[in-house]
């Protein structure tokens, strides 16, 4: 039997989040496959309870035509738009689940309603997706997100951190969110601050990541706290190899965020607006927190939407702090 996920639309977090409902699907089907966007076959590449990993980047016709081809029992689609919704059901999957009250909601033959149109508000996403999985009798007790690295990753991980003379130990600082638009008016001023604050309390390094687009907020943080800045040049996987060999990570609720609890290191996730929801998107890990939004900004404030960011100019620092001291301590204690 063979299960398909489609997971193309979000970022990140979102095909991260995914993972937990395609082991649930592994545990009754004899082979699962995930399609995605190109830009995050990397978060799935490695994935051991995958058998392949498709690219949603052909034509509407030769993607049917390819899902019809492999005879799929079911189809799970985590992120639906009409063309997602669509593909299972002309591809003539017999059983699809998706998410229910939405025009194209009729191609599934088990819609299900979010939990969060129901009013819930605290459930993890994990568990949310999860339902999809349950819709069809599959289900796992750990909906931790899967995340596994390699040699390759690792050795990466090392070569930068060799050429950036970083030798013991250092934080992990992650400042941006992946939101492209916003990252003109991305206050750098308050994650330097937290970056000097970082190093002042743990003694150790900084060291601080971001993808090519935010090069320009992560090298200024980088200047101001004589860090090392890897933004723009690592892989996915690289990033993830940086974050299990760190002392600790501190991130921005974000993809990256999600994969460094992922990896097991200890991991405080920072959400800094009032309409943020840390309940719904805390990084699960072995040792992951979140410090809650405490600057007073108006709920209308997004992060799609916000003009300014102040709450990221005005973290709470010795909030994160310490957040960041129970994990390390935590991390110290014998199993």
């Amino acid at each position: 039997m063979k299960a398909l996920v489609i997971c193309a639309g979000g970022g990140i977090g979102d095909v991260l989040l995914a993972t937990p409902v395609m082991r649930a699907l592994r545990a009754r089907y004899d082979e699962v496959v995930a399609l995605t966007a190109p830009a995050h076959r990397e978060v799935l590449a490695r994935e051991p309870e995958l058998s392949e990993v498709w690219s949603e980047d052909a034509s509407f016709a030769a993607q049917a035509g390819r899902i019809a081809a492999a005879r799929f029992d079911a189809a799970i689609v985590t992120w639906a738009t009409l063309r997602t919704a669509a593909l299972p059901f002309v591809a003539r999957i017999p059983v699809r689940v998706g998410q229910a009250r939405r025009l194209y909601s009729r191609a599934f033959t088990h819609p299900v309603i979010v939990r969060s149109e129901r009013g819930d508000r605290t459930s993890h996403w994990t568990q949310i997706l999860l339902d999809y999985a349950r819709a069809i009798d599959c289900d796992i007790a750990d909906a931790q997100p899967s995340f596994p690295l390699d040699d390759a990753a690792r050795a990466e991980a090392a070569r930068l951190l060799a050429a950036g003379g970083v030798a013991g130990p250092y934080i992990l600082l992650h400042p941006t969110r992946g939101i492209a638009h916003v990252r003109s008016r991305w206050p750098a001023g308050g994650l330097a601050a937290l970056g000097r604050a970082l190093i002042a309390k743990t003694n150790c390094a900084l060291v601080v990541t971001g993808t090519a687009a935010d090069a320009s907020v992560a090298a200024e943080i980088a200047r101001s706290t004589g860090a090392l800045c890897l933004a723009g040049r690592t892989t996915l996987a690289g990033f993830g190899a940086l974050a299990e060999r760190a002392h600790a990570v501190v991130a921005m609720d974000s993809g990256p965020m999600h994969i460094a609890a992922a990896v097991g290191a200890p991991t405080v996730g920072i959400f800094a607006l009032q309409s943020d929801e840390p309940d719904r998107w805390a990084p699960l890990g072995p040792r992951a927190a979140v410090v809650r939004a405490t600057y007073p900004c108006p709920p209308e404030h997004r992060k799609e939407t916000c003009p300014d960011f102040a709450c990221v100019a005005n973290l709470d620092v010795p909030r994160i702090l310490a957040a960041l001291g129970g994990l390390v301590d935590a991390r110290a204690e014998p199993a």
